[in-house]
């Protein structure tokens, strides 16, 4: 009996453990390689996943962003009119694939071109979570006497 078991809390509190989540997150994967993809960091907050879909059709696909996960599936209408295939090598079968994003990571445009499904990736992380520089203050009333003192010294 196979369970999906969800390693990210793991991952988020512990360190140097990455190799270990990747095995066992690989070993209870159920991945044939279809369809192959690229992921790409664009620049410093910004990535982007390339998914080849040669043969689908934008309406065929369906690309769906949850808090941490991207599913990209796809199926493709049946070709009634098309004749009687003597080879048929453009694998036309039905896909999904999965991909688990880091925290703050947001999907946003996607779009096919060349048979490639390109979607974009950003990391947004909130305000509040961004680090913030804190003044320091010295003591006022300190900084008074002792410049109250250096001047009665200089006028002696």
């Amino acid at each position: 009996m196979r369970t999906n078991f969800d390693f990210a809390p793991y991952r988020r509190s512990t360190v140097g453990f990455d190799r270990l989540f990747n095995l066992l997150e690989a070993g209870a994967r159920d991945d044939d390689g279809y369809p192959p993809f690229d992921i790409l960091k664009d620049g410093e907050d910004s990535y982007r996943i390339t998914v080849a879909v040669a043969g689908f059709r934008p309406e065929d696909i369906e690309v769906v962003a949850q808090q941490n996960l991207l599913t990209v599936s796809g199926k493709r209408a049946e070709d009634a009119d098309r004749g009687e295939y003597l080879h048929r090598g453009i694998a036309a079968r039905a896909f999904e694939r999965r991909f688990q994003l880091a925290d703050f990571i947001e999907a946003g445009e996607a779009r096919v071109e060349n048979g490639l499904l390109s979607i974009a990736l950003k990391r947004v992380v909130p305000e509040a979570m961004k680090p913030r520089k804190i003044a320091i203050a010295g003591s006022t009333a300190a900084n008074d006497r002792i410049a109250h003192q250096e001047r009665a010294l200089e006028a002696a």
